[in-house]
């Protein structure tokens, strides 16, 4: 009798600490952060600097591979050196057609060859494509053997992309992926890059738009112009601003668009930006000039504390509430 009370007791006993458990296990959540896996510049011993870009956003729920750097080699050592894993990522997102943006996608589909791949959309492009055959000139003069496909030529012409077997998902308008996660799709018409494609990853968050850009050719200004269309906040910017041979006079125009037009919170430039273009963002911003060389991981959230060490972002914070109740914190 006395056993069966004791079971009894020990039975309950299990079932409240397993419930008082519970809240602790509900607590825990995800990480927030960007880590930057490919840039020519950084700290980190341990990895390989090579220009280029690439970025590993754990955001909104989701795990983001932003580019892939200029070299697969160098790409697979820098992942295998931060502890990444890329088999269990979200999506992928290319942002130009730029060899120093995609090379590295070769190890990604080594590892994960059904990761859903998002790039621009173009009428010929290295992602595959499509054009209706009326778009080149027909002379029906010609004997059929002159002529293309015998002169009866499909309606649509595919053609193919570098890799045949990945699954891309190419945008050619600013979409929404997922709640709360747009591409911002825009087009270059700056000389040397006119007509070029590229893409921008904003993430709509409690605190404001987190937006990530690759090289930023359609010009930064427009894309956060365009950014401001899902959300007037623009919480942080991480990227390649493509200042890297820009005059002081346009580094000074931008930068005074970012602080005063568009009140930037927090910015975090890398690749293509430039180093005069970083010491003039690091002077406007001062200490909301978030440092983000190569292997650096930026805690994303609404503000940086005077402790903030060179290269943390804020930390990321949307369930504040959740935790204060758990630690009876709330009022």
């Amino acid at each position: 009798m006395k056993f069966g009370r004791f079971l009894f007791v020990a039975a309950t006993l299990c079932g409240f600490f397993g419930v008082m458990a519970s809240p602790v296990a509900q607590a825990a959540e995800p990480k927030s952060q960007i880590t930057i896996l490919y840039d020519a510049f950084g700290t980190d011993p341990s990895l390989t600097k090579d220009w280029g870009f690439s970025a590993l956003l754990e955001i909104a729920g989701k795990r983001i591979l932003f580019d892939t750097g200029d070299n697969a080699d160098i790409f697979a050592a820098n992942v295998k050196a931060k502890g990444i894993d890329l088999t269990n990522l979200d999506f992928v997102v290319l942002s130009h057609r730029h060899s120093d943006h995609m090379a590295g996608l070769n190890h990604v589909l080594s590892v994960n060859p059904t990761v859903k791949i998002y790039a621009p959309k173009e009428g010929f492009g290295i992602y595959g494509s499509s054009l209706p055959s009326s778009f080149y000139r027909k002379d029906e003069a010609l004997p059929p053997e002159m002529r293309y496909f015998d002169g009866k030529p499909p309606e649509v012409m595919k053609f193919g992309a570098a890799w045949a077997s990945a699954r891309f998902e190419l945008i050619d308008q600013t979409t929404e992926i997922a709640p709360g996660i747009t591409l911002i799709a825009l087009i270059s018409d700056l000389p040397g890059t006119k007509e070029l494609k590229e893409l921008s990853l904003a993430v709509n968050t409690p605190d404001g738009l987190v937006l990530v850009v690759g090289c930023s050719h359609p010009g930064i200004e427009r894309i956060v112009e365009a950014a401001t269309a899902i959300n007037p906040k623009i919480h942080m910017i991480v990227g390649g601003f493509h200042l890297v041979t820009a005059p002081d006079e346009l580094i000074a125009k931008v930068v005074a668009a970012l602080t005063e037009k568009y009140k930037v919170e927090y910015i975090a430039p890398g690749h293509c930006t430039g180093e005069p273009t970083f010491a003039a963002l690091k002077k406007a911003f001062g200490s909301r000039y978030l440092y983000a060389g190569l292997g650096t991981s930026l805690a994303l959230g609404p503000s940086v504390g005077s402790d903030t060490r060179r290269g943390e972002g804020p930390a990321f914070d949307d369930f504040t509430i959740y935790r204060r109740l758990a630690s009876h914190e709330e009022r």
